[in-house]
Parts: C-alpha cells; sequence; structure tokens
C-alpha cells in the first residue's frame, strides 16, 4: 500500500466518524425535542383546565356573636374576654372541592390579638357546600396597654365595640383527582356589638367578611 492509498483509506474512516456523531447528535436533538414539545402541550393542557375551572375563593360571613365576658382589669393592663362566634363558609365552586388543613380562629381588639387561638378540625368541602363553625374564643387575663384598657372602658360605657374575627388557615384546592398545593386562607369579620345599660353586649347585625387566598 502506498503512501497515498494510506491517507485515502484514513480520509474515508474520519468522514465517516463524523457522519456516525451528526446522526448521534441529529437523534439526541429529534429526543430533546420531543420531550420539551410533550412538557409544553403538558403545561398548557393544565392551563386551559385551570382556566376553565379557576377556583373562586370562599366566601365567609359572621353569622352571631354571644359574649360572655369582656372584663377589664381594675389596673387596664389585663383582659378576659369569652365570646362565641357562628361563622359560615361557603364554597361557590360548581367543579372544585376544598380541603381545610388547618383552621384557627381567634378575636383582635384595635388591632390587638385578645384570645388564643382556637383550631376547628379539618374537613373537606364539596362543591357548593356550605359548614359552619360555632368555636369559643377565649382569653384569660391577657395584657394589653393601660392605653387600651381605658378606650375599651370608654367603648363599654358608650355601649359600642368593634371588634374582628380571623380566621388563618391552609387549604387545598380539587378538580377530579387533582389536589393543588397549600394556599394561605386569610378572612377577616368585623363584628359591632351593642349594648344599652346592664344588658350584655348582642350582635348588630351579620356581616359578609374580606377573604384573601
Amino acid at each position: 500500500m502506498t503512501i497515498e492509498d494510506c491517507g485515502h483509506h484514513c480520509k474515508k474512516d474520519c468522514g465517516k466518524h463524523d457522519d456516525d456523531d451528526c446522526d448521534q447528535r441529529r437523534v439526541y436533538w429529534q429526543l430533546c425535542t420531543c420531550i420539551v414539545g410533550i412538557i409544553i402541550l403538558v403545561l398548557f393542557v393544565i392551563l386551559i383546565v385551570w382556566l376553565v375551572l379557576r377556583p373562586t375563593k370562599p366566601r365567609f360571613y359572621l353569622k352571631a356573636t354571644s359574649v360572655s365576658q369582656f372584663n377589664v382589669t381594675p389596673t387596664f393592663d389585663c383582659l378576659t374576654t369569652v365570646i362565641q362566634v357562628t361563622i359560615a363558609a361557603h364554597n361557590p365552586n360548581n367543579h372544585v372541592g376544598i380541603f381545610y388543613d388547618r383552621v384557627d380562629v381567634y378575636a383582635m381588639y384595635k388591632f390587638q390579638q385578645i384570645t388564643v387561638p382556637t383550631q376547628l378540625p379539618s374537613f373537606y368541602q364539596g362543591r357548593n357546600d356550605i359548614a359552619f363553625w360555632s368555636p369559643y374564643l377565649c382569653g384569660f387575663n391577657v395584657p394589653i396597654t393601660p392605653y387600651l384598657g381605658n378606650v375599651i372602658l370608654q367603648d363599654c360605657n358608650a355601649g359600642y365595640i368593634m371588634l374582628h374575627v380571623k380566621v388563618d388557615g391552609r387549604i387545598r384546592w380539587k378538580v377530579g383527582s387533582w389536589i393543588s398545593d397549600h394556599y394561605h386562607l386569610s378572612v377577616n369579620c368585623p363584628a359591632i356589638l351593642v349594648t344599652q345599660g346592664d344588658e350584655p353586649f348582642r350582635f348588630q347585625q351579620i356581616t359578609s367578611c374580606s377573604v384573601e387566598v
């Protein structure tokens, strides 16, 4: 074999190796393109389903409030509160259920929490269902500033108290067999309480609550 024949044979082998590499790269590229296309298609389907079945946040209503104790210590630095509230939660979705995995309810007055959180049992709320809760909210000798104690006394003497019943929770949406990740639920229900003379405070009216998810 001459030197020219050897060089020609080497060029043939190198060209063959280049073709094999190109074929492999072409296969890899087609495979990656196929995988990316499938992922985009799945995400597009999920987006369409979400837009069609997009969940509407639940609606909450404060139906009743019963005050057993609302007393400030003579030094105006502690408050004892015992109230029972009735809250209605409505799932307005026709195709989406709601898992309430954790729900805490407590009362606030002038931006200060005056009761410890009362945890409600976890449950599942079906489509267009309405659930009712009637927890007791209690706070015994909760420390407050003397200023707030004086404000409470003034409001009690005026026969008008404005409380806020708060609901904090973690919920999940359920569409068919698909269940979403957790979302934070924040509910604020204003409670207007009035009294005359020595009568106990009574709930003024049913109120709708602001809801954030």
